[in-house]
Parts: C-alpha cells; structure tokens; sequence
C-alpha cells in the first residue's frame, strides 16, 4: 500500500502507541481500513474528499487584489510569485526598514530572496534570523513570514516593544526557503516536500532540505534512498538552497544570536539537539526562553504548544537546520511545529492563517526580548 505519511515524516518513527497520519488514494482506502479493522488499529477519517479539501483552499484565487502593501491580503495563502512581488514592493516602499537581497539561486535558477529589517541606527547590531517554508507543503509557515514583517512595519511607530527590537536587532527573514519545491506544491503537487532536484540515478527527484545539513549527517531519522520523504541527498549541502543559506548564516555567525525556522504541523516549540538525546549546554537559557515563548502563545487562544529538545520532545533527525545554526555558534536556535494536530494536517484553512499567525508573533516577540535581555 502506497501513503503519503504526514506525521510522522518516516515510517523510522513509527512504533507500538504512535499517532499516525497518512494520505491515501481513494482506491487505496478501500483496501487499507478492512485490513485497519482486522488488525484491531483505531483509526479517524479526518479528511474524506482531500481533493475537494484543496480546492476549496485554491480556488478563490482571481479577484485578489495584489498591488499595494495596504491591498494585500494576509490572511491567504501566496504564490510564489505573488511573495516574490510583494517583497519587491516592499523594498521599494518602506526602504528606511526593508532591504531586499538574494543569498543564491535554487536548483531551478529562482532566486533566494531575504529581507533584511530593521532600524540602520547604528554600524553593528545583533542578528535574528527567521525561515518558512524549508519544506514545500507546509505553508502556513510562509505565511506566518509575511505576518511577521506586516507587523513589523506596522506597529513600529507605536508598540515600543517591537521599536525596541528593530532599533537594537537586525531581522534576515527568509519567506520561502525552498522555492522549487513550494512553486511545485502550487502548481503539481500540493503535498510536495523537498527540493525539486534531478537524482542521476533515480527517477524521484528531489531532498529533504531539514536533513541536508551538515551536522551528523545522513545518520538516524534520514534515508539514504532518494524516493523517501526523508532523504538525506547525495552529501551535505547538496542543495544549492541549504548551501547558500548556510553560507550566509557562517558568514555572518558572529551577529546572529538567533536562528527561527517555521515548519507545520504539530503545535510544538523545539531546540537543539534534534540528532540525540544530550542537554545542551545554554540549556536553562534556551528551556527558560521557550517556556516563556510557550506561555505568551497559548495566553492569545488557549492553544497548547508543547516544547522541549527537539530529540525527546518530537523525534530524532540528524542533519537539521537548527542542530547546524547551533553548532555553529548560534545560541538560541529553535524550530517551530504551527498549527495544527492533525485535523487538518497541511491543509490548514486560510481563516485560522490570522489566530496561528497572532499567537505565534507573541512567542516570536518573546524570544526576541528574552534574547535582549541577556540570561546567563
């Protein structure tokens, strides 16, 4: 039987007393649950008609207005094109806080746009770096990106805490960390993961960007077969995409004191290590910033976030992002799981894109503060 596993990401991680989400062909389904019965596994049907599910989210696309910064809407879901236009637009008109660059070009020749924000007040401030959309069918993790720098532009004249954070911080905002592969998820395949990169000698194409790192790579939680969801690449940094962020963040590793990256879903807040069960060292720092992060979140909606190393708290994986920002000198690096537990898995409905995105500015803000603030 052929699924497409949601959570966890790997059958690796699926053992006796696992909660498991899988997509199915119709077809498929008919023989799957009888034999669900006969194995006495419980089971929900979350979703009955996924297609239907997608369009009802894609299909109101036309009559967007996608002009102006005060015209465009937060509260959908963007092409690429359409966040590729509005960071342009942005650049040109809030030049005092926005500065718009490429750190490379993807396996497809896209660029890699970043913003950088924040107050030019003075020659060196520290750095916060925040990604979304490492992988392709989790996009409310662009969205959360978009949210946070309309907020960012907005509120600066009048919320002191976030004219605080743009005159001592610099921002690196990265909407879409893998291009390819989220204009895939537009336009072929809407729960597309990984990159969009050729295998010489398979015919699947592309790499799980979060196991391409090159912090103990290709070890437990990634797969050396390149038709796995999980697949680690032919060697680090094979992706143009994670060679180029990489590049940029080890460049500038003395000024970044933060790495955030956006993933959906599973409502949690992780830290280093992802690839094995040890404390870190800035343990009570980072655990003290995510319990607070964690407490500013849920006071929005009520919405519970787990939080913890990464590890022990979700799964072991090795080659991750954030292990790699950690490693190399950043010392508060977190991965956030959005919205939501599964009932909606990757197709999360654009009118919960405002509440997640509210709740989660609240924790981001929290970090950030708690960053300034200096804990020993």
């Amino acid at each position: 039987l052929q699924v497409d596993l949601w959570q966890p990401s790997s059958p690796f991680y699926i053992v006796e007393g696992t909660v498991t989400d899988v997509r199915v062909p119709q077809n498929t389904s008919r023989s799957l649950l009888p034999y669900l019965q006969q194995a006495n596994i419980q089971y929900t049907i979350l979703i009955s008609d996924i297609q239907k599910a997608i369009e009802n989210q894609t299909g109101l696309r036309s009559h967007r207005n996608r002009r102006s910064l005060s015209g465009y809407n937060y509260e959908t879901y963007h092409s690429l094109e359409e966040i590729q236009g509005w960071m342009h637009h942005l650049n040109k008109t809030h030049s005092d806080l926005v500065h718009m660059f490429s750190v490379g070009k993807s396996y497809e020749g896209r660029p890699l746009f970043v913003l950088k924000l924040g107050k030019r007040s003075r020659p060196y401030k520290k750095a916060v770096w925040i990604d979304c959309g490492i992988h392709a069918r989790e996009w409310i993790g662009p969205a959360f990106c978009q949210w946070f720098v309309k907020e960012a532009l907005q509120t600066y004249q009048t919320d002191p805490a976030m004219r605080k954070m743009l005159t001592q911080l610099y921002f690196y905002i990265m909407p879409v960390f893998n291009v390819d592969g989220y204009h895939f998820s537009w336009t072929n395949d809407r729960f597309w993961r990984k990159t969009r990169s050729k295998n010489t000698r398979f015919p699947c194409h592309g790499v799980d960007a979060n196991r391409n790192w090159k912090v103990k790579w290709c070890d437990e939680g990634a797969s050396f077969h390149p038709c796995d969801d999980t697949y680690c690449g032919p060697f680090p940094e094979s992706e143009p995409e994670v060679k180029a962020v990489a590049h940029f963040l080890r460049k500038h590793r003395k000024q970044i004191k933060a790495y955030l990256s956006f993933h959906a879903y599973a409502q949690m807040l992780l830290y280093p290590y992802s690839y094995k069960y040890a404390t870190i060292p800035n343990f009570s720092c980072v655990e003290l910033a995510a319990y607070n992060a964690v407490n500013a979140l849920h006071s929005a909606y009520g919405i519970r976030y787990r939080y913890g190393p990464a590890s022990s708290t979700l799964y072991v994986s090795s080659g991750s992002s954030m292990d790699w920002a950690y490693k190399n000198g950043i010392p508060y690096a977190f991965a956030f799981e959005l919205r939501d537990t599964g009932h909606f898995g990757f197709l999360l409905p654009e009118t919960l894109i405002k509440p997640t995105c509210t709740e989660t500015m609240l924790a981001v803000k929290n970090i950030t503060l708690h960053l300034l603030k200096k804990c020993h």
